[in-house]
């Protein structure tokens, strides 16, 4: 059956597969609606978030970055069990439950400096607002991919989740580009008979933006994803895998479990470190670039990291469609060596030349290997267990999110205060160090890694 699926798959040109994708059931194009706008509410609030405890709620440097790298930990945290979530209530009632907590979460942190009435006070408000944020936003993601397999078939599947990520960052991309016109009052357009100026209304402003984004959500997910839509257009049924595990012992699901895997416990655990540059696009970066440039920078800060989402939406294709004959393995080094090394284009100090190849860098070398990522644990995987491998493989983000917070507050302070001398490059020549330990250990273990057994050797040629 598979063999036929797949020779009709390749049958199908890419044109065709968007036909079938575009004319899919209301529940795909709904699920695609809700990742544009999350997209749009949640990086408007993470990009900004250490700067809004800091200066409107009043935490210090270090709780304020301890608090984001927490809250972005819990997110992945909650992701494990969000599949269990959406299997039990189904796409369409776990899309407006997870979408009703994370209004309520994003309300209670927008008004945290008002209700709060103390610094304490506001630490608490916004901490509950958090943590209803994380819990709404791990079910979240598992929601949409099980929203893409339900709403598509063999043939569009593929597709369907590469245009899934797609529409993820085409909502950064709008997110950023609106926010600093919001934020900010500066001049965005002169023309000889007018001016464009922004709103002015700070990050508040932005916050109360990504709160109404998300009642728009709920609205159009009460309104048009209907039951009768649900039950009548899904593609995908879950009886037969139900079925199968069925008659399995607890012992027989524990020897399933991907943890004794030595060689994927060791490929995920060693991205790590390469893992937390990621992490300080937005535990360090806003705070570096506020903080080291001058305000006509900072009033664009959004657009200079709106780079990223831009050309992963361009590359990410591009780079699986040239490279589908490389070893995964061999992109991951090559990717993960581009990622690490781009740190080195800061050291110098901050120069705005630097800056943007920084970011124009770093986000080519994660359009190399992120992706390709999970393909490598989707083709290590046993056959019945990729969902397991999967989910595992999420650790060393979460751990990333979750350590760098502890540390990045106090760097901040120590190498980039606001008052007093900076040295802003040796934050970065330590940062740079780190990450570059993953493609290192990579290219030392290449041979081992690939041994995993002759079949998953020949899919990853």
């Amino acid at each position: 059956m598979s063999q036929e699926i797949n020779s009709e798959q390749k049958e199908l040109s890419i044109l065709d597969n968007f036909k079938l994708l575009f004319g899919a059931s209301r529940g795909y194009k709904i699920v695609n609606a809700m990742n544009f706008l999350d997209g749009i509410a949640y990086f408007g609030i993470i990009i900004l978030l250490t700067r809004f405890l800091h200066d409107r709620v009043g935490m210090s440097t270090e709780m304020s970055g301890f608090s984001v790298s927490t809250f972005s930990g819990l997110v992945t945290l909650f992701m494990f069990g969000g599949g269990f979530v959406t299997d039990k209530l189904g796409v369409r009632r776990s899309l407006t439950w997870c979408i009703g907590i994370m209004g309520v979460g994003r309300l209670l942190i927008t008004l945290a400096p008002s209700l709060g009435f103390s610094a304490t006070g506001g630490t608490i408000v916004s901490w509950t607002g958090l943590l209803l944020l994380a819990m709404g936003q791990g079910v979240l993601q598992p929601t949409m991919y099980a929203g893409v397999k339900e709403y598509t078939d063999p043939r569009t599947a593929t597709i369907g989740y590469a245009f899934l990520y797609a529409i993820m960052n085409l909502g950064i991309i709008a997110e950023h580009f609106v926010s600093p016109f919001i934020r900010t009052d500066a001049v965005f357009l002169n023309l000889k008979f007018t001016e464009i100026v922004g709103l002015g209304w700070g990050i508040d402003g932005v916050f109360w933006m990504c709160t109404a984004v998300t009642g728009l959500m709920l609205l159009i997910n009460v309104t048009f994803f209907t039951k009768k839509i649900e039950l009548s257009q899904r593609t995908v049924a879950q009886e037969a895998q139900a079925e199968i595990n069925k008659n399995k012992t607890v012992l027989d699901r524990l020897k399933e479990l991907p943890f004794l895997d030595v060689r994927f416990m060791f490929f995920i655990f060693i991205l790590l470190p390469v893992r937390t540059i990621f992490a300080h696009q937005f535990l360090t970066m806003p705070d570096y670039i506020f903080r080291c440039f001058p305000e006509a920078i900072n009033d664009k800060y959004e657009w200079i990291v709106g780079l990223n989402p831009l050309i992963i939406v361009i590359f990410v294709p591009l780079f699986a469609i040239f490279t589908r004959r490389m070893k995964i393995i061999d992109m991951m080094i090559i990717g993960t060596t581009v990622t690490a090394l781009t740190g080195f284009f800061l050291v110098p100090g901050p120069q705005v030349w630097a800056l943007l190849t920084y970011v124009i860098v770093f986000s080519l070398g994660e359009a190399m290997w992120s992706s390709r990522f999970l393909e490598y644990v989707a083709h290590i995987a046993p056959a019945g267990r990729v969902g397991a491998y999967m989910g595992l493989a999420g650790i060393p983000w979460f751990l990333a999110k979750f350590t760098t917070g502890w540390y990045s507050g106090s760097m901040i302070k120590h190498f980039i205060p606001e008052n007093g001398p900076q040295d802003s490059s040796t934050m970065w020549l330590c940062y740079t160090l780190f990450a570059c330990i993953t493609p290192i250990v990579l290219i030392l273990t290449r041979k081992w890694t690939l041994a995993k057994d002759s079949a998953a050797n020949a899919s990853m040629s």
